[in-house]
């Protein structure tokens, strides 16, 4: 048994405290205390800290933008899948971006990303759809990816309707979003689904075998520790072992034997991050299986960090996520390799 298991989680204050070791960047480093709640020791806890701060900076639509919620009815669930399309006159069949929002398998919902939802259909002119995929432990792997590629082919073959270019399709993903993204890409090229041209991931969540070096040595980081990396996967995988052979790399795509013949990747990762190394090794390999590729470290970071939107740190990362969609979707280039 890995000695987490039994750990107990320390209180609010102590992790803090504990923070002050690492240097993160002074802005965000002063806010992360408002996270110092969301541990996934408690998981109701857990979804209620992440609701309060999403609600913290809830705002309704803009009147440039139609905000709609539709319901998508498959064998024994119904998937709900929020778009967001520019109102103003433009091109007759715009990209988009199907977007999936974080929170360790477990948590995080389409209200935790509606501000971005709207930020990126306003600012780069395209659908943005955002996916209420099923959350673990009560739907384990694989219903969260099934939503996720449910949404994908609706996106696809409703495109005429909703106004998208099915060939300008952005799969963005954070954390565990990102995971789904990478898992979505990996499953649409072996099963020949439906075009991605771009995958945007955030911190994605890849392994659960826990082995890299920041996972190891990042155990008491805010926003996200190795502790819960454990939980996160332990939840996800449900009658599946994290760790043993049983995985499936549609569960846990650091698992792929392969990425070559993905979509071209831009990857976005935080320093003082369990997930670091994970998304280092996704992006070796990836360079490896000649994937295009655009990597960034933002120094100073956590997991989860661009929640502090006044951050200047938090700012470039927004604006770095609409230069390289713009460039990409709407401009229609390719993401530069490293």
């Amino acid at each position: 048994m890995d000695s987490r298991d039994s750990a107990a989680a320390p209180d609010a204050s102590h992790r803090h405290r504990l923070w002050r070791k690492y240097p993160l960047d002074e802005e965000i480093g002063a806010g992360a205390i408002l996270l110092a709640d969301a541990t996934l020791d408690d998981v109701p806890r857990f979804r209620e800290v992440w609701r309060r701060i999403s609600l913290a900076g809830a705002r309704p639509a803009p009147a440039n933008v139609d905000h709609q919620i539709v319901e998508l009815g498959t064998e024994g669930s119904a998937v709900t899948v929020h778009t967001y399309t520019p109102v103003a006159a433009g091109r007759s069949a715009r990209p988009a971006v199907l977007l999936l929002h974080g929170g360790a398998f477990v948590g995080g919902s389409v209200e935790s990303v509606h501000g971005q939802a709207c930020d990126l259909a306003t600012a780069l002119d395209v659908v943005v759809a955002a996916v209420e995929y099923r959350l673990a432990p009560e739907h384990p792997y694989p219903a969260g990816l099934d939503d996720c590629a449910v949404a994908l082919e609706w996106l696809t073959e409703r495109a005429d309707d909703l106004g998208v270019d099915p060939s300008s399709i952005a799969v963005h993903g954070t954390s565990a979003g990102g995971g789904l993204a990478v898992a979505l890409a990996l499953r649409t090229r072996d099963e020949g689904g439906p075009s991605i041209r771009l995958l945007f991931l955030v911190s994605p969540e890849l392994d659960d075998r826990l082995e890299t070096e920041s996972m190891r040595k990042y155990m008491d980081t805010p926003g996200f520790t190795s502790r819960d990396a454990q939980i996160s996967w332990k939840h996800y995988l449900g009658d599946i072992t994290p760790g043993s052979p049983d995985v499936p790399p549609y569960a846990a795509p650091a698992r792929a034997a392969t990425y070559a013949g993905l979509p071209p990747t831009y990857l976005a990762l935080m320093e003082f991050d369990p997930l670091r190394d994970e998304g280092l090794e996704l992006a070796r390999r990836m360079l490896a299986d000649d994937v295009r590729l655009e990597v960034h470290l933002f120094p100073g970071t956590f997991h989860g960090s661009s929640a502090l939107h006044y951050a200047e740190v938090s700012q470039r990362e927004a604006a770095e996520e609409i230069a390289v969609l713009r460039r990409r979707l709407v401009g229609g280039q390719d993401v530069q390799p490293t």
